[in-house]
């Protein structure tokens, strides 16, 4: 894959991102959010409280498992190995996703945190493949925009895209205080995002296919927004020449 190429599949991706939400979408998102509307306020406090603590714990509780970056190659080597990263990763959890499917409703619970975990862990390899330190506090915030970029609406998907470009300088501006994060939208975003493909996942008789092929497919949409994440941050930093 030459550099040509992968501006390309930039270019593409980058317009994909702007794209205004379209009616479907728009009606999709007026329909979760009545429904959001009739959960409790309790729950949705006990629901942000669980996904906050989970990715502050991965991303920001676990610096001495931080790899560092890996040296500098060109960008054609970089892309080889983060696809065989994602590769991998599809595969795990998939695996994952058919074996807590098969098990019925608790098992199908448990699997919320565990591919969590899975997409956040893909997520550092890929940073660090592209030679980015997620050791720096403002990475770690890099790589929950990327998240949110993945498992988003599209109306959402775009103000997030907003906030990534130039990010040399919208890093400047970024909180000091990770609690500060708008965790409550990050939330409600991703659980409207996969509620329902995740909620097939709890039904007998179909829960196993339904886990192997919806993880799969979230690993992948993820792998292949965080590759076009970071090759954005190459152009803007010059690390991909013509």
């Amino acid at each position: 894959m030459d550099n040509e190429r992968i501006r390309k599949e930039l270019q593409e991706w980058q317009a994909e991102m702007q794209k205004r939400p379209s009616l479907m979408s728009a009606l999709s998102r007026s329909v979760q959010q009545k429904i959001n509307s009739y959960i409790p306020e309790k729950v949705h406090k006990v629901i942000t409280a669980t996904i906050r603590q989970m990715i502050k714990g991965v991303l920001f509780g676990a610096r001495h498992l931080s790899k560092e970056p890996m040296p500098i190659a060109s960008l054609q080597q970089v892309e080889e190995e983060v696809l065989k990263k994602i590769n991998s990763y599809k595969h795990t959890a998939a695996a994952e996703g058919g074996f807590t499917g098969a098990g019925g409703i608790l098992l199908g619970l448990a699997d919320f945190p565990i591919l969590l975990g899975i997409k956040l862990k893909l997520l550092f390899d890929v940073a660090t493949l592209y030679g980015f330190s997620v050791k720096d506090y403002k990475e770690r915030v890099y790589l929950l925009h990327i998240f949110q970029l993945a498992f988003s609406s599209a109306r959402h998907r775009k103000e997030v895209y907003s906030q990534m470009t130039n990010w040399k300088e919208q890093r400047v501006h970024l909180p000091e205080d990770i609690n500060d994060f708008d965790w409550r939208n990050f939330q409600q975003e991703y659980r409207d995002y996969i509620d329902l493909a995740k909620m097939a996942q709890l039904i007998p008789g179909i829960g196993a296919v339904v886990g192997y092929v919806v993880n799969y497919k979230l690993i992948e949409k993820l792998g292949r927004t965080a590759m076009n994440a970071y090759r954005m941050r190459w152009v803007e930093e010059r690390l991909l020449t013509a």
